[in-house]
């Protein structure tokens, strides 16, 4: 699937961006603003997310495959960086194994929730089912967005990420992700370090109440705390660059 994407930068070394699930690629704008990059980066809207087609699978190797056809097409690279938000730290990782024709030099992934119990797997299982709602004003439809993404007070309700969360349709507005990207479930995270062809780094927000730094340090014994939420990235982008730059170097 072609994914809509914003990139810049420049330069043979790309660093990739994903962003977790129910948001959209605009999660990376403050962190963007923040960079200290020196090369290209790209950050696509996952599919069925933003302004990205919804499908019929949304299985954490169709995600993958996205990417790494995004890659290919965006150009020839020396090096690739992946750092993945939540969901999309797992799909960095899923990179990480090879498979896909593109093997990241390194992966990164925050905020990514490494353990389930089986009522939050339920509860993605409901979250799937549900059907789309509708709103009658944007305005609605936008704070909804914010709260379900967790950018509640994070970002303005008018700013260009969080009217990107939502699309007008005849029925009204609605939130711009499909409920059944929720079907990804939890990711196999044994088996995705296991497969890892490239070092991988996981970090939380310290005050990230979906995982713990115990639960981290399973898959990465140099997990890090940073000072931050769920969404530190957003909140907090210098922190994100000190622990990337730290661990690159």
């Amino acid at each position: 699937m072609k994914l809509a994407f914003d990139r810049g930068g420049n330069g043979s070394r790309l660093l990739v961006l994903l962003h977790g699930l129910g948001a959209t690629r605009h999660v990376w704008t403050n962190f963007i603003a923040a960079s200290r990059w020196s090369g290209s980066w790209i950050a696509p809207d996952l599919r069925g997310h933003g302004a990205s087609d919804h499908a019929a699978d949304y299985s954490l190797n169709a995600h993958a495959g996205d990417v790494a056809e995004l890659v290919r097409d965006a150009g020839e690279w020396n090096e690739i960086i992946a750092l993945g938000h939540s969901m999309g730290g797992a799909i960095a990782m899923a990179l990480a194994c090879g498979a896909l024709g593109i093997v990241p030099k390194q992966v990164f992934g925050v905020g990514v929730k490494v353990a389930w119990n089986d009522d939050e797997l339920a509860g993605m299982r409901k979250m799937a089912a549900m059907p789309v709602k509708f709103f009658a004003a944007r305005d609605e439809a936008i704070s909804r967005y914010l709260k379900v993404s967790g950018l509640s007070g994070l970002i303005a309700p008018d700013s260009p990420g969080a009217v990107a969360g939502v699309v007008q349709t005849p029925e009204g507005w609605r939130l711009a992700y499909d409920p059944a990207t929720a079907s990804i479930g939890a990711p196999p995270m044994k088996e995705l370090r296991e497969a890892a062809r490239a070092p991988i780094h996981l970090a939380r927000g310290a005050t990230d109440a979906m995982i713990s730094l115990a639960q981290l340090a399973m898959y990465d014994a140099n997990a890090r705390d940073l000072p931050g939420g769920h969404n530190v990235m957003v909140e907090n982008p210098r922190a994100v660059w000190d622990w990337v730059d730290e661990s690159l170097k």
